[in-house]
């Protein structure tokens, strides 16, 4: 072995720690019981060490050494939530540049326009749940209509309507504030349907002139400021855990 792949080695059980499976006291049960593989080979000697290459399996799941990594980002206007884009345009991959060494990546998507929540992270597991229909995950957005949304429209939306993919039903829709602007909307909903929130009101021949995800899984832009990011708190981490384990 060389000595660069020696100091490569870390203990089966920082492994798995890394990999935010759990912590290293419960990684060495997992390894004492033999719940672990690894190259395909059940290991439950406390100590071992393995690499880079190895491949580690916790039951039928395949474990990454690479620590998990959660960014929440204020979308400013203007960026499309893409890792690389052809033409060339503003991706929302600059403006979390250098957070960290973990590739990480956006969870869902917001439009070019549309501004606010936006999730990122290289946990696989997480991202498929909180984007899967199955699980429901609450969305919170502020509208401006190009004019006043009559009640009537408003009383159609909430009521649920058809779009040309299928039924579409809000979970709330009200006038933002004391209700005097008209244009002012906030709309919950739990779809991850493609530009959703826009598609309700175009449908209604209103055109929206600003969009802004404020309420993403239980997440807000408390203290984040439009354009600037940070990491996910410990509690936040395993509020999205409990919600991606709901059956």
């Amino acid at each position: 072995m060389k000595k660069n792949e020696e100091t490569d080695l870390i203990r089966l059980n920082k492994y798995i720690s890394n990999s935010g499976v759990c912590s290293r006291r419960e990684a060495d049960k997992l390894i004492e019981a033999g719940a672990v593989s690894v190259n395909g080979k059940i290991v439950t000697e406390l100590g071992t060490k393995v690499g880079p290459n190895d491949k580690i399996k916790y039951g039928d799941q395949t474990i990454s050494r690479e620590k998990p990594r959660y960014i929440l980002l204020n979308k400013p206007k203007g960026y499309i939530t893409t890792m690389e884009d052809p033409e060339n345009r503003k991706t929302v991959m600059l403006l979390i540049s250098g957070a960290c060494r973990e590739r990480v990546y956006p969870v869902g998507r917001l439009d070019r326009n549309t501004t606010g929540l936006l999730l990122f992270t290289n946990d696989g597991n997480i991202a498929k749940k909180l984007t899967h229909p199955r699980y429901g995950i609450r969305k919170i957005y502020h509208v401006e209509l190009d004019k006043p949304l009559i009640k009537a429209d408003m009383v159609k939306i909430e009521s649920g309507l058809k779009l040309e993919d299928g039924p579409i039903k809000v979970d709330q829709i009200e006038y933002i504030g004391d209700g005097k602007d008209k244009k002012m909307i906030g709309v919950e909903l739990h779809s991850g349907q493609n530009r959703i929130v826009r598609r309700i009101f175009e449908h209604f021949e209103y055109k929206i002139l600003k969009l802004d995800r404020v309420y993403y899984a239980g997440l807000t832009k408390k203290n984040l400021s439009r354009g600037h990011w940070r990491f996910l708190e410990e509690q936040e981490v395993n509020m999205l855990k409990m919600i991606s384990s709901k059956s």
